[in-house]
Order: structure tokens, then sequence, then C-alpha cells
């Protein structure tokens, strides 16, 4: 919920909740004074009826009141002179003053009073009591309730001036590149909002300095270690071909494949420094799934027949929007990975996957499989199962599945890892907005 929404929603509960009170604080208040009137009223009619000048008759004189708004009885020496007709057939005895009781059927408010031989007891119901404190109480609060509306429109309207800033914050933030940490450069009146932007402002200097400490280092180092390594490799090359003693072809055979995996991992290092989505979106086209596994097959077919293992390209192809050479990363870096850890003679499943969400491409292979904790570290750079002691006794630099990752955020991609059926494991990379051949 927002919170132009909740503070509109807690200004109107809380107005609602304070009409509430004055309702009912109103209502008691209302009750109190009226009260307080009608036994004045009441005084005022029995003093009258006292000072009527009625005679002693054998029949009393019955006044009809059909309304039963206020009855009354006039007594003298014990005898009805006179008497509302619902009354008159009843002997009413009440001490003197104010009194509640049950009169003809219904709750009243008597009052009695005497004077010398005469004694007047007029009665008024309680029910009209409570409807004229109910009249004043809802003449008095009802505007108010009409009000409730409109006053919800204004509580709106200017909660949503007084958030406007931080709106326009919001919004500017969620329309900026993800590698955009220019400082936000407008002026501010809002005290709560200025130390938020010079917050705001300060930490994307600091990420844009880690971020661009962070792009280059790594690429620039590796850059600068490529023509050393290519040096060494000449000359370790030349003295193989010179050197006639078995140990010392031996050593230098071992010198080269550390030279090999140190160019790897530099070569690794490079390509991670370039995948950048901004980068890549501005190029991409058609691209063949099926065509480009099948390249990464081939080139790497030479590994998979030194290990004598099977593999098999299963499905139909798609097409994805996308860039080659970061297909082909992808494609080339999960492959290498199954072969590297397939045992010899061991199998290895590539299929083109349709499925609800959208297509998928998976590969399984029959090596050892990953426990829980190793498939939340695997997209770690330099993060190696099992390190240099793996079974497999593969050597590599631990960069394959962060190069994996940063592709598949290029594409919006997701990718899933499970046990494979053939016991090792099952990578599955799913895109969307993609089509059938």
């Amino acid at each position: 919920m927002s919170i132009r929404k909740r503070l509109t929603l807690i200004l109107l509960s809380m107005m609602v909740l304070t009409c509430f009170l004055a309702l009912v604080k109103g209502y008691q208040k209302s009750m109190h004074h009226g009260e307080s009137l009608l036994d004045d009223e009441l005084k005022i009619v029995a003093g009258v009826l006292i000072e009527q000048p009625l005679a002693l008759s054998t029949d009393a004189v019955q006044v009809s009141n059909n309304s039963a708004q206020l009855l009354y009885q006039i007594w003298q020496n014990n005898n009805l002179l006179s008497g509302s007709s619902s009354l008159t057939n009843n002997q009413i005895s009440f001490s003197e003053g104010f009194q509640t009781a049950n009169v003809a059927g219904q709750r009243m408010r008597v009052f009695v009073m005497s004077k010398n031989t005469r004694k007047i007891i007029v009665a008024e119901p309680m029910a009209k009591r409570f409807e004229l404190a109910e009249a004043v109480i809802l003449s008095a609060m009802l505007p108010m309730l009409w009000a409730v509306p409109l006053l919800a429109i204004f509580i709106s309207f200017f909660v949503k001036y007084a958030l406007a800033p931080l709106t326009r914050l919001s919004k500017q933030l969620a329309s900026r590149q993800a590698n955009d940490f220019t400082p936000i450069n407008w002026q501010v009146t809002d005290e709560e909002i200025k130390p938020v932007i010079n917050r705001l402002n300060v930490l994307f200097k600091r990420v844009e300095t880690a971020y661009l400490r962070e792009r280059f280092f790594a690429s620039d180092a590796a850059h600068e270690l490529r023509t050393p390594l290519s040096s060494l490799k000449i000359n370790v090359h030349n003295l193989a071909n010179k050197q006639s003693n078995l140990q010392d072809h031996q050593e230098l055979q071992a010198m080269s494949q550390g030279i090999n995996r140190l160019s790897n991992i530099v070569e690794q290092m490079l390509i991670l420094g370039r995948t950048q989505p901004e980068q890549w979106q501005r190029q991409f086209s058609e691209q063949s799934l099926l065509t480009i596994t099948q390249q990464v097959v081939s080139e790497q077919y030479d590994k998979i027949d030194e290990k004598n293992q099977t593999i098999s390209l299963e499905g139909d192809d798609f097409i994805i929007n996308g860039d080659e050479f970061t297909l082909t990363t992808l494609i080339a870096n999960l492959l290498s990975n199954a072969i590297k850890y397939a045992p010899n003679n061991g199998q290895i499943i590539i299929k083109l996957v349709s499925s609800n969400n959208g297509f998928s491409w998976q590969i399984d292979d029959s090596g050892a499989g990953m426990t829980e904790e190793q498939k939340e570290r695997i997209f770690n750079r330099f993060y190696r199962v099992g390190g240099d002691q793996h079974p497999s006794g593969e050597q590599g630099a631990g960069l394959g599945m962060a190069i994996v990752q940063h592709i598949i955020a290029i594409y919006g991609a997701t990718i899933h890892l499970a046990n494979s059926p053939l016991g090792g494991l099952t990578v599955k990379v799913t895109f969307t907005g993609v089509k059938s051949d």
C-alpha cells in the first residue's frame, strides 16, 4: 500500500472515530439537558393543573389523549377530579417529586405535586425524551457525517500534494538506468526530503566509484596479462622442442599446463567484464539456439571424444532475440562444465524444451551432482565445487557460472539447478519472448 493511501486511511479513520465519540458524548449531553427541560415542563404543567377550579362531582372528567404524550390525574381528598382516559380507572400512588415507573403499559417519567388537599400526577413517556435527544444529536451530527466524503477528497488531495516531492523522487529513481550514477540535481524546500536526496547523491558517488573500480580492474589486469602469457607460451613451446631429456620435458609440460590454466582465467575475466546488459541489448538479432548449440558441441567434441562420453541433442529449434557471442558463451560454459564433471564413458543430454513459461535450454550429465549448499554458492566468483580436489581432477577458474549468471541477466531469463535423472546435475535455462522455428 502506498504512503498516500495509508495516510488518507489513517486520517479518515481518526476523523470517523472522532465523529463517533462526539456522537456518543453529544447523545449523553442531549439526554441530560433534554431531561432537565422536560422535567421543568412537567413542573409547569403540574403547577397549572393544581390551580384549576375543579369541583368534586360524582363522575370524574375523562380527557381523551390518544397520543399519550402527556398523561395526568387531579386528585382531591383521594377523589379523582379529572384525568387522562387511559389513567382514570387506575389508582396511581406515588410519592411527591420525580420518579420513573411503568404506567399505562409503558415506561414513563412521573411528577407528583401536592398542595393543600389537592394532588397532581403528571406522566410523560420516556420514549418522547429519547426521540427528542436523537433528533437533537442527529440534527447536529448529520452535516458532519455528510461532510466526511468531501473531507476524504480534500485529505487525499492534500496528502498527494504534500507527498509530491517523494513521488517525483520515486519516478526519477525508477526511470534511471542501472549504470546511471549522476547526482539528483533538483531543489526542494521540504526539510524531510533534503537529507534523503543528499544521502542518495553521496551513495551514488560511492557506488559509482566501486562499480568502475570493479568493472575496469579485472579487465585491465587481464589485458595486461595477455601479452606476457602469450610470450611465456611461445618460450615454453620452443624450449619443449629443444629438450631431449624426458624429465625436463615433463617439467616444461607441467609449466605449459599452468600457463594454459592462467590464460583461461584471463580470458574468463575478460568475458566477465564484457557481459554488461546495456552493452549487448542494443545489438540483439534473431538467433537459432539449435544452430548455436550444434556449433558449440562441434567445437568441444574433441574433449567429449577424449573421455569417451556420449552426447545427444533433443527437441525442436527455437529462435531468440539475442547476441551470438553471449549465447555461445552461455552454452559453451554449461557444456564445458558437463564435460568436466561427467566421468569417462559418461552421458550428456541437451534438450530444447517448450513449456507454458516459455522455451528452455536444458543440459543433463551423469556426474556426481551437487548438494543444496553447493547449488547456492555455484554462482559466486572463483568458487569451484570441491575446489581443485574435486574427484574429476579437472582444473578451472571458478568464473564460468558467474559469467552464465551475467548472461542470464542480459536476457531476463531464469536458471534452475536440479538433480538429474542421469545421476548428475540438470541445468535449465528458461527464456521468455522467444518463438519456435
